[in-house]
């Protein structure tokens, strides 16, 4: 019973995440503001001899494209990744030329190298970030060879010692690989996590829906009843009165269509029966069954069995259908009969403290290595024997929501039970006082 992708409940939007044009461009101003305080420092107060104006070209080069980004830009603008790939590979080259004049590896101000690889390790994707970050290497790599001499206003070179510029390098290398990786992995697990979240809402949402519109169905059942008596009423009393053949056919067409209407109603109302105080709550046993019913029908055997625990009242706990409940139990036992290979065991246990509910299959189990990370979002296995490879958002979507009632979640392998069992297992437990239905005090 390998996890479900869900990839469906994602809007297309999630797909990309765009950089905004703004946060790129306050960050270069951050770069120019900072390079012309230390190449000021460097010339008035360490007295170094610079190329200076070399380098105020430079640095208003950065601060013609930012002028020229805002011009042909509005503010607002959000970069595609190959646009902001772009503006931080000009960064990275504008960068590398400042240390080029300003003595290479032997300018400390070299670790700023880094900046450019975590920028796009936490807003691009993986391919964009390796290819910054392949390029942030090569360039750091030629500085350590090829550079201007920084030199003093006396004419002294300024030069570390062979072996701390090879240790600087490997430092730089080894920082912007390090960063860089720990960096694009976060990114990637908090939007992940992210869209998980956003996937349970939108299920959540979905079978809210579902649960409102039954009400809504019941309440216009209601509505329309009194107008239709009214015309079937005034029709009829038509239709005693009119002696001409036609008209008086046309009435009782009239009466018999209203008629048809009533009996449409009186089903939708019927369907609609949810909306009755007294029907939102039910067996535990009912509950199940309902979210198990879309899928009895797929040719794999659905068994149920609910007692209390020894020692405990037979009297079944009533639990609210609330939309968390039903969707999630719906897709353990859709991820259970989508693996079964001809049954399904759902069982239900009840003491004074607790509700717990077993769903188990006769299929293949979950793969060992990744059981005890089930329920992560968007969990990725290779499988061998189900030919599926499911991202574990179904599973994360149904923990999270029943979380949001009080349960724990547990899943498992039934070969842990004994010898001669094989199968997927999902169990939940509710605490009795969170999930049961009072009638005249609601929920506790």
């Amino acid at each position: 019973m390998p996890t479900q992708a869900t990839t469906t409940l994602l809007p297309p939007e999630t797909g990309a995440a765009p950089v905004r044009l703004r946060t790129l461009m306050n960050m270069r101003w951050l770069a120019v503001t900072g390079q012309s305080a230390t190449l000021a420092i460097a010339t008035f107060a360490l007295s170094l001899s610079l190329p200076l104006l070399a380098c105020v070209l430079i640095v208003l080069l950065m601060v013609a494209a930012n002028l020229a980004a805002q011009l042909l830009y509005s503010p607002t603008h959000r970069l595609s990744e190959r646009e902001a790939s772009l503006f931080l590979l000009f960064d990275l080259v504008q960068l590398s030329a400042l240390l080029f004049l300003t003595g290479g590896l032997n300018n400390p101000f070299a670790i700023l190298i880094v900046g450019p690889v975590t920028l796009a390790a936490t807003t691009l994707s993986r391919r964009a970030t390796i290819l910054i970050g392949a390029v942030a290497l090569v360039l750091i790599s030629l500085l350590g060879g090829y550079h201007m001499p920084l030199t003093s206003e006396s004419g002294d070179v300024l030069d570390l010692p062979r072996l701390h510029l090879i240790g600087f390098w490997f430092a730089i290398v080894i920082t912007t690989l390090l960063l860089g990786a720990f960096s694009l992995r976060l990114t990637l697990e908090t939007e992940r996590m992210s869209n998980a979240l956003l996937a349970t809402q939108t299920a959540l949402s979905r079978e809210q829906k579902l649960h409102d519109i039954s009400g809504m169905v019941a309440a216009a059942a209601h509505e329309l009843g009194t107008p239709l008596a009214t015309i079937k009423l005034v029709s009829a009393e038509l239709e005693e009165e009119i002696e001409d053949p036609d008209q008086r056919a046309d009435a009782a067409l009239i009466r018999s269509q209203a008629d048809r209407c009533r009996d449409i109603l009186r089903a939708m109302g019927e369907a609609g029966r949810d909306a009755d105080p007294q029907m939102k709550a039910a067996p535990l046993q009912t509950i199940v069954s309902e979210a198990a019913e879309p899928h009895t029908d797929r040719g794999i055997d659905i068994l149920y069995d609910f007692a209390a625990e020894s020692g405990t009242s037979p009297r079944r706990p009533r639990i609210l259908r609330a939309p968390e409940i039903i969707h999630s139990l719906r897709n353990l036992v859709q991820n259970a009969v989508d693996h079964a290979e001809a049954t399904v065991w759902i069982e239900g246990r009840w003491d004074e403290n607790a509700v717990r509910l077993r769903i188990e299959d006769d299929g293949p189990g979950y793969p060992a290595e990744i059981l005890s990370r089930l329920g992560d979002p968007f969990l990725k296995s290779v499988q061998s024997n189900r030919q599926k490879d499911g991202m574990g958002l179904g599973l994360f979507i149904s923990k999270t929501l029943l979380a949001r009632t009080g349960a724990r979640v547990r899943f498992a392998n039934r070969g842990a039970d004994g010898p001669g069992t094989r199968g997927a297992l999902a169990e939940i437990e509710w605490p009795r006082d969170r999930i049961e239905f009072v009638e005249h005090g609601g929920q506790n």
